[in-house]
């Protein structure tokens, strides 16, 4: 369980930088999943996929190969459809997500097609005096999943106070706006396409050597479920992607040996009605996030107090 919730904090985290800092409705994003695993099955087993690297590579290597290469599927992908804005963006990204998943399933002799994918070795370190694999037992994978996190949680706090990070602000709010007073916007929308890329195919690699995964793994539900986890945790919070992924992976764990596979979303869904209308900023928002809040419901009293006036009384 904890596994699985980090796994999801790293790409609700990601995600987060493209829906919670600029704004932009990313419905594709487990695309890159797929990629940061497919790469990683590929660089470092000869067996795991009948296409395989020439050489081999120990997991560790992988990670800034599957980074990269993710970061590059974002820009190519952000390049001719960040010009679209709102709904438009999303069926493209959404279309995209179905794109990767189908050459998964279907590239039998790339990707083993829909038996999936299994051997993949282990994370492991080979040091002068420094021998460690990372194996079946999860509490390995749980104190390094803990420690990736912490460190992505650092990086973005400072970006986000970053000129970059205001930038992907002043888009969030108003594109055109920000496009006028000088901001590079289509710079910065691929910017933020392309980290949270390179999170997602980060996460990828983790995945890859933790466990067996097939193109099933990548499907537009787990797609939509991490932006459910986004929305629940509080859009633009680093915290609240965490606390998201806590919630609702550990929401999944309960229910696992309790109500049938297809019932599941039932309760997903039913869980993030009730927290739409009694706290829709989310479990923890950010704090640009609660103020915008704070000072829609000043607005609302001060609108409200305006139409109870009195006629002919003077308002000032």
């Amino acid at each position: 369980m904890v596994n699985d919730i980090g796994i999801y904090a790293l790409l609700a985290l990601g995600l987060n930088v493209v829906v919670g800092y600029a704004g932009l409705l990313d419905l594709g994003y487990i695309a890159f999943f797929a990629i940061g695993a497919y790469v990683t099955a590929y660089f470092s087993s000869s067996s795991a996929m009948p296409w395989h690297a020439p050489f081999i590579l120990n997991p560790f290597f992988v990670f800034p190969i599957a980074l990269l290469l993710a970061a590059l599927a974002g820009v190519i992908l952000g390049a001719p459809t960040l010009r679209l804005r709102g709904d438009y963006l999303a069926i493209v990204t959404l279309g995209f997500g179905e794109i990767i998943q189908l050459l998964a399933n279907n590239s039998d002799e790339i990707t083993n097609g829909s038996r999936g994918v299994f051997g993949v070795p282990h994370l492991s370190v080979d040091l002068p005096g420094i021998h460690y694999q990372w194996g079946i037992d999860p509490l390995p994978y749980y104190y390094l999943l803990l420690g990736i996190v912490a460190i992505v949680m650092i990086a973005f706090g400072r970006l986000e106070r970053s000129r970059i990070g205001r930038a992907w602000a002043a888009i969030r709010e108003d594109e055109i706006a920000a496009e006028a007073t000088g901001v590079p916007t289509l710079r910065m929308k691929l910017l933020a396409f392309a980290i949270g890329a390179s999170v997602s195919g980060f996460a990828g690699v983790l995945l890859a050597t933790k466990q067996f995964f097939n193109p099933q793994s990548f499907s537009l539900q787990s797609s939509f479920l991490v932006v459910a986890v986004v929305i629940f945790g509080g859009m633009g919070s680093r915290l609240g992607a965490v606390m998201g992924a806590v919630v609702l992976q550990g929401l999944a764990f309960y229910l696992r040996d309790k109500v049938p596979p297809t019932d599941r979303y039932i309760y997903f869904g039913a869980v993030i009605i009730v927290m739409m209308i009694f706290r829709p900023q989310g479990l923890v928002p950010s704090r640009r996030r609660r103020r915008e809040i704070e000072l829609a419901g000043t607005a609302a009293g001060a609108s409200d107090q305006l139409g109870a006036a009195p006629i002919g009384r003077t308002i000032t």
